[in-house]
């Protein structure tokens, strides 16, 4: 799996590289079907934006967040990655029992 992290109007350090590695490898890991993740961190005024574009087999998941504080939205950024990530999941679960047609107990 391949996480790329680009900074708009910022210097992406050691330091945020390990911290956004470490905090998308938790959402990453529920989910064996990813292909790739893009993660941009930008600087807009005084708002630190963070998205990220992971893909999956069939589908790509796109997530953003913003706080004044870079790390803040990182983490906020991880939390709504998480949550969708359970969604698809419980999502393909589901579709997966939609062809067994069961029979009516006699």
């Amino acid at each position: 799996m391949n996480i790329n992290i680009t900074g708009h109007h910022l210097e992406v350090t050691p330091a945020i590289r390990d911290y956004v590695q470490a905090k998308l490898g938790r959402a990453i890991r529920r989910f064996d079907h990813v292909t790739a993740a893009h993660v941009i961190l930008s600087v807009e005024k005084l708002r630190q934006k963070a998205e990220v574009t992971v893909h999956l087999r069939g589908k790509d998941i796109f997530v953003e967040a913003q706080d004044e504080n870079l790390y803040a939205s990182i983490d906020a950024l991880a939390d709504k990655l998480d949550r969708q990530v359970v969604k698809h999941k419980e999502k393909i679960g589901s579709h997966a029992h939609e062809g067994i047609k069961r029979q009516p107990a006699e």
